[in-house]
C-alpha cells in the first residue's frame, strides 16, 4: 500500500523548467533511495513535498488525503518530518530544547516543564542507543552529534515518513551502522523513509527500492535486488560511467612542508614531510585525529607541542597568520565553516582575498568580476550570475566557489577536509581533476577523507591515522582499501607502522 503518491509533478522558475512530469511513489513500510546528481530536481521535488515549494502542476497525495501546494504545518502534521542535509539546529540552546522546539510541553501556568523535556529527551537517546547528553549547549557538539540530534528530533515528533537528505556524511562508520540498524527496526514497525545518498555501498545495504532523476526528469525506478551500482549510476549522468583513473605521476619539488613532533587536541608526535606539488591524504576512523590536524595545520585548533615549517619558515597563530603565510582550508562542515548566506557568489569569491589586502582596501567590483571569471572557467562553475547568493548553487559548485576563494590568495598548500562531502558523482569526477591540477602546478594539496577510492583516485602517499598517531604510511602504489582498513581500525599491530614519517 502506498503511502506517498506524487504523479506528474512539474515545477518552473523564471522560465527554466526543472521538473518534468515526474512520478514518484513510496510504499508503507519502505525504505526508497531518491537518486540523482546535484542539479537533477531532488530537491525540488522534496521541497515541493514539505511544503516549502509550490508545484506548477500535479498532485500529492499522502496517507490518503489529496494536497495541492500545502504549507510546511500541514505536513508535518500530517506525519512528515524532512531531516535537510544542511544542519538545521539552534547552537545557542540546549539538546532538550532543540528536541522539543515548536513543541514544547508547559505546565498549567505555561511555564516550560524543563525536567520533564529532559526525561523525555534522555529516553528517546537511549531507545535509539545514541550518546549525547541532553542538558549541553549544541554548540559543544560535535557535527556528527548534531546530525543524529536532528535525526532524533525527526523521529521523536513520530513522523510517518521521513525525508533523509544526505544524513551520514558527518558520521563515523559505527554512527552509521547504529542509524541504520534504527531505519530497519523503524520500517518493521510499519515507517517509511526517502533516503537521499551519493553513496552506492548504503544505498544497496539499506533501501528497498529506487528512484533516478536526471535533469528534472523521472529516468528509472526499481527495485534495488533487480540493479546494480552500475547501471544506476548509468541512469545518474546520463552516459557509460567509465571509472577512470584521474591520478597521473607528475613531478614533485623541494620540501615544501614539515611537521616536527606536531601535537595537539586529538594527536600527537606526527612527523612528517610534504614536497612541492605532492598530493597527501590523510585517512582514518572518525576520531582518529586526521581531521584535528587539518584544522590546527590552519591554525583554527591550538598547537600543544611540535612545529610546523613551511619553506623553512616556522608557522604559528592564528588562521589569519597562516593565511598570511599561503596556506588555505576548505573545512568539512560547509554551511557552518565556508558559506556566507547572505553573501552573493562573487563575494564569498574574494572575501578571503580582501580580509588580507591592505594593497586594495577599496572593493572594485569590476576588477573582482574579471578575476570571477577567469577563475569560474578555470574551476567550470556552474552559476547563473556572480551576483546570486551562494545558497542558489549546489553542494558541488559551493565548493569550486570556496577553491577560487583560495585561489585569490595565491595560496600554495591547500587543505581539504573532505572535499566531496555531499558532491555528486560528476561533481567528485570534476574536484579530483582540479585537485591533480594544482599539483601540477606546483601546489602543495593534503585532503583528509573516509573514501579509499578517492584516496588512490589523486594522492601521491596516504598517511593513516589510528588513535591520534601516524600509524602507517602507504605510496601510491600500494593503496589498497583492504590494508588502508586494516590499519585505520588498528587491525595490523601499530607498531608495524613506525617505519620512518620523511621521504625515502
Amino acid at each position: 500500500m502506498s503511502i506517498l503518491e506524487l504523479k506528474n509533478i512539474s515545477k518552473s522558475f523564471t522560465g527554466t523548467q526543472v521538473l518534468f512530469g515526474v512520478d514518484f511513489f513510496v510504499e508503507e513500510g519502505e525504505i526508497h533511495a531518491l537518486l540523482g546528481e546535484n542539479g537533477a530536481g531532488k530537491s525540488t521535488l522534496m521541497n515541493i513535498l514539505a511544503g516549502v515549494l509550490p508545484m506548477d502542476n500535479g498532485s500529492i497525495t499522502f496517507d490518503g488525503q489529496e494536497y495541492y501546494n500545502p504549507s510546511i504545518q500541514q505536513m508535518e502534521k500530517a506525519g512528515l518530518a524532512f531531516v535537510h542535509q544542511e544542519l538545521n539546529v539552534v547552537n545557542d540552546l540546549t539538546v532538550s530544547e532543540n528536541i522539543f522546539l515548536n513543541r514544547e510541553i508547559v505546565g498549567k501556568t505555561r511555564k516550560l516543564n524543563k525536567k520533564e523535556m529532559l526525561a523525555q529527551s534522555r529516553k528517546l537517546f537511549d531507545d535509539l542507543g545514541v550518546d549525547i547528553d541532553p542538558t549541553i549547549l549544541v554548540s559543544e557538539l560535535k557535527t556528527s552529534q548534531k546530525q543524529l540530534l536532528e535525526i532524533c528530533r525527526a523521529l521523536y515528533a513520530d513522523a510517518k515518513l521521513l525525508i533523509l537528505d544526505e544524513p551520514t556524511t558527518a558520521l563515523s562508520n559505527d554512527e552509521i551502522e547504529r542509524l541504520f540498524g534504527i531505519l530497519k527496526a523503524l520500517k518493521k514497525t510499519g515507517k517509511s523513509f526517502i533516503f537521499i545518498s551519493h553513496k552506492m555501498p548504503e544505498i544497496f545495504d539499506l533501501a528497498d527500492r529506487y528512484t533516478v532523476l536526471r535533469n528534472g526528469k523521472l529516468i528509472s525506478t526499481g527495485d534495488i535486488k533487480d540493479t546494480t551500482t552500475f547501471d544506476i549510476t548509468c541512469d545518474m549522468v546520463g552516459e557509460q560511467f567509465v571509472d577512470k583513473e584521474t591520478y597521473a605521476e607528475h613531478e614533485l619539488g623541494e620540501i615544501a612542508l614539515e611537521l616536527q613532533n606536531y601535537s595537539g587536541q586529538g594527536f600527537s608526535d606526527v612527523n612528517l614531510r610534504v614536497k612541492k606539488g605532492e598530493v597527501v591524504a590523510f585517512t582514518g576512523l572518525a576520531g582518529s585525529g586526521a581531521s584535528e590536524l587539518m584544522q590546527s595545520m590552519f591554525g583554527a585548533l591550538r598547537v600543544e607541542s611540535g612545529s610546523m615549517f613551511f619553506k623553512g619558515k616556522d608557522v604559528r597563530g592564528n588562521i589569519t597568520k597562516f593565511m598570511k603565510s599561503h596556506i588555505a582550508m576548505l573545512p568539512t562542515n560547509r554551511k557552518e565553516n565556508s558559506v556566507i548566506p547572505d553573501m552573493t557568489v562573487l563575494e564569498n569569491s574574494y572575501i578571503a582575498e580582501h580580509s588580507l589586502s591592505r594593497k586594495y582596501p577599496v572593493i572594485n567590483k569590476k576588477r573582482e568580476i574579471v578575476k570571477y571569471d577567469d577563475l569560474k572557467g578555470k574551476l567550470n562553475i556552474k552559476a547563473q550570475s556572480p551576483d546570486d547568493l551562494i545558497t542558489s548553487l549546489s553542494g558541488g559548485n559551493q565548493q569550486k566557489v570556496f577553491l577560487a576563494r583560495w585561489l585569490n590568495t595565491e595560496a600554495e598548500i591547500l587543505l581539504f577536509d573532505n572535499p566531496t562531502q555531499g558532491v555528486d558523482v560528476g561533481a567528485k569526477e570534476e574536484i579530483y581533476e582540479l585537485i591533480m591540477r594544482f599539483a601540477e602546478a606546483g601546489k602543495t594539496v593534503i585532503i583528509n577523507t573516509l573514501e579509499i577510492p578517492e584516496i588512490k583516485k589523486v594522492s601521491d602517499r596516504c598517511v593513516v591515522f589510528y588513535a591520534g598517531r601516524v600509524v602507517k604510511i602507504f605510496d601510491h602504489e600500494e593503496i589498497n582499501e583492504r590494508d588502508v582498513m586494516l590499519y585505520s581500525t588498528n587491525a595490523i599491530d601499530a607498531a608495524a607502522g613506525s617505519e620512518s614519517m620523511e621521504d625515502n
